[in-house]
C-alpha cells in the first residue's frame, strides 16, 4: 500500500509541476527535473529498482516511436545538411570533448567509461526546446531541425555507447571493429525497421477495437527494439525507420475512433514515462551522495558540473562555427531553398546553439549501465547534473532569449493548411455533382458555406452536426486528397495532422460505420 500511495502522489505532484510550468510558459521537463532532484533529499523517501536492462527500453523506445511518427521526412530532407551537422558532428566532438574533460579531472577513469558518459550527455533532448519555441512562436524551419536532431542524434550516441561498453566489458576494441559495427550496424537497422514496419502495418490492420489496438501498438514498439537489440541493430535506427514507415500509410488506413484515443494514450504514456525516468534517477541519487563523505561530494560536484559546461560550451561553438560558414557560403552563392524559410542568421544560430537540453535519453543510458560498470556513481550524478543544469539554465532562459531576438512570425504551416482545407473542401463538394436529392443539396449547401469560410480566413472549421453516409464519403474524399497533397509534398506532417484532427472529430460525431 505505501508503494501505492507514493505512486499517486508523484504523478499528482507531477501534474502539478507541469501545471506551473505551463502557467510560466517553461518546459515541464524542467519542473521534473527540479523535482526529481527534490525527492533525493525526502527523508525515506521510496528507493525503488529497475533492472537497468530494462531502462532504455522501457523509457526511450515509446518515447521515441512517438516523436518519429510526427517527423516530417519533407522537413527533414529540406534541412538534411543543419541536422546532419548535428547529428554527426555536434554528437561526435561533444563525446570526445567530455571524455578528454573527464579523464582530464579524473585520470584513473577508463577510456571506455570516458567515452561513454561522453554518448550519455551527448544527444540533446529536443521536448524541452520544442516546447519553448512553438509557445515563442519562432522560424519553422527552427522547429524541423530540432525535431530531426532529436529524432536522429540518439542513434548516434547510442552506437558510440554501446561500443564503449563492449570496450569496457572486452578490455577493448579496434579501430576497424568499430568502423564494422557502424557499417554493418546502420543498413541493417534501417532495412529491418523498413521491414517490421511493413509487416506491422498488416498485422495492426487486423484490430477494429481501441483497447486490442492500442495494447498491439505498445507491444510491437518494445517487440521491435528487443528483437534489434537482441540480435546487434541499432535499436533506434530500426525503431525510428519502423515508425516512419507506418507513419507514412497507417493515417489512411485508420479509423479515427481508433487513432483519436491512441494519440490520448501515446501522449499521457509519454508524460508518465518522462515522470518515472526523473523519479527513478532521483531516487538512485539519493544514496550515492549519502554514501560519499564532504571531500568527495565537493569532487564529484566540481567534476559534474565541469561536464555540464563542456555540453553547453561544444554546442555553442560548433553551432555558431557552422552559422558563420553556412552564412558565408549564402553570401558567395545565394539562398535558394525548396519551400519559403528561415534564411540562416546569427540569431537563429544562438537560437540552435542554447537549445541544448538533455532529457530522457541522458536518463536512460545513464541509468542502463551494469552495476558494476567503472565509476558507474560518478557517472549516473554527472548525467543528472547535465540533465538539471541544461533544463534549469537554458530551458528558462531560451523563450526570453526568442522573444528578444524577435523572429519574423510568417507561419508556413498555417499558409499550408488554409490552401490544403480548401483543396479537401472542393473534392468533397465535388462528390456531390449530379447527386439532386434531398440530402445531398443539403451537404452541397453545407459544404459551400464551410468552402467559402475556408477561402477567406486560415481559422478552419468542420463538418459539422448528425453526419450521414453522404457526408462520411465526403469527408473520406477530404481525407484522401490532404493525404495526396502530403505524399506529393504540397504540405508537410504538422499541416497534415492539423487537419487530420479535424476530419478525424468530424468522422467520430458521425458514427462512423462499423463502430
Amino acid at each position: 500500500m505505501t508503494t501505492f500511495i507514493w505512486v499517486i502522489l508523484l504523478l499528482l505532484g507531477a501534474v502539478l509541476l507541469t501545471a506551473l510550468a505551463r502557467r510560466l510558459r517553461a518546459p515541464y521537463p524542467t519542473f521534473l527535473a527540479i523535482g526529481g532532484a527534490c525527492l533525493a533529499f525526502v527523508p525515506n523517501g521510496p528507493h525503488w529498482t529497475l533492472d537497468p536492462t530494462l531502462a532504455l527500453a522501457l523509457f526511450v523506445a515509446p518515447v521515441l516511436l512517438d516523436a518519429a511518427y510526427d517527423t516530417s521526412l519533407r522537413d527533414v530532407r529540406d534541412n538534411w545538411l543543419p541536422i546532419a551537422s548535428l547529428v554527426v558532428i555536434a554528437v561526435g566532438l561533444t563525446t570526445a570533448a567530455v571524455a578528454l574533460v573527464a579523464r582530464g579531472v579524473v585520470p584513473d577513469m577508463p577510456w571506455g567509461a570516458a567515452i561513454a558518459l561522453g554518448a550519455i550527455v551527448a544527444p540533446p533532448d529536443a521536448a524541452a526546446a520544442t516546447a519553448i519555441v512553438r509557445q515563442a512562436r519562432v522560424p519553422h524551419r527552427l522547429t524541423k531541425i530540432l525535431e530531426g536532431e532529436s529524432l536522429l542524434n540518439d542513434a548516434t550516441a547510442l552506437l558510440i555507447y554501446r561500443v564503449a561498453l563492449i570496450s569496457v566489458a572486452g578490455g577493448g576494441v579496434t579501430f576497424g571493429e568499430i568502423i564494422g559495427t557502424f557499417a554493418i550496424s546502420v543498413p541493417a537497422s534501417l532495412v529491418a525497421g523498413y521491414l517490421l514496419g511493413r509487416i506491422s502495418l498488416r498485422v495492426l490492420a487486423l484490430h477494429r477495437e481501441a483497447p486490442m489496438a492500442i495494447i498491439s501498438q505498445f507491444c510491437s514498439t518494445f517487440g521491435v527494439w528487443i528483437l534489434a537489440d537482441e540480435i546487434g541493430l541499432s535499436a533506434i535506427l530500426t525503431l525510428v525507420v519502423y515508425a516512419m514507415t507506418i507513419a507514412w500509410t497507417a493515417p489512411i488506413r485508420t479509423p479515427a475512433r481508433l487513432r483519436v484515443p491512441a494519440y490520448a494514450v501515446w501522449e499521457t504514456a509519454v508524460f508518465v514515462l518522462n515522470v518515472l525516468a526523473f523519479v527513478m534517477i532521483g531516487m538512485q541519487v539519493g544514496p550515492i551522495l549519502d554514501r560519499l563523505d564532504p571531500w568527495q561530494k565537493l569532487h564529484y560536484g566540481f567534476f559534474a558540473l565541469a561536464m555540464l559546461a563542456t555540453v553547453i560550451i561544444v554546442r555553442i561553438v560548433w553551432v555558431m562555427t557552422y552559422n558563420a560558414a553556412l552564412r558565408a557560403r549564402i553570401s558567395r552563392r545565394g539562398f535558394n531553398p525548396p519551400r519559403p524559410m528561415l534564411r540562416p542568421s546569427v540569431g537563429s544560430g544562438l537560437v540552435l546553439s542554447w537549445t541544448g537540453m538533455r532529457g530522457i535519453v541522458t536518463l536512460a543510458a545513464a541509468f542502463a549501465l551494469p552495476e558494476n560498470f567503472p565509476y558507474r556513481d560518478l557517472i549516473l550524478l554527472s548525467a543528472f547534473c547535465v540533465v538539471l543544469g541544461t533544463l534549469t539554465i537554458q530551458g528558462l532562459t531560451l523563450r526570453p532569449l526568442i522573444e528578444r531576438l524577435k523572429f519574423d512570425e510568417y507561419d508556413p504551416v498555417a499558409h499550408e493548411v488554409a490552401q490544403a482545407r480548401v483543396a479537401a473542401y472542393r473534392a468533397a463538394l465535388a462528390t456531390l455533382d449530379g447527386d439532386s436529392s434531398d440530402d445531398a443539396k443539403l451537404l452541397r449547401k453545407e459544404l459551400s458555406r464551410v468552402l467559402a469560410q475556408a477561402e477567406e480566413s486560415q481559422d478552419g472549421t468542420s463538418f459539422e452536426g448528425p453526419l450521414d453516409s453522404l457526408r462520411l464519403r465526403g469527408i473520406a474524399v477530404a481525407r484522401r486528397t490532404t493525404y495526396e497533397l502530403r505524399v506529393s509534398g504540397a504540405i508537410g506532417d504538422d499541416a497534415y495532422h492539423v487537419l487530420e484532427e479535424e476530419f478525424d472529430w468530424a468522422e467520430m460525431s458521425a458514427g462512423a460505420p462499423g463502430r
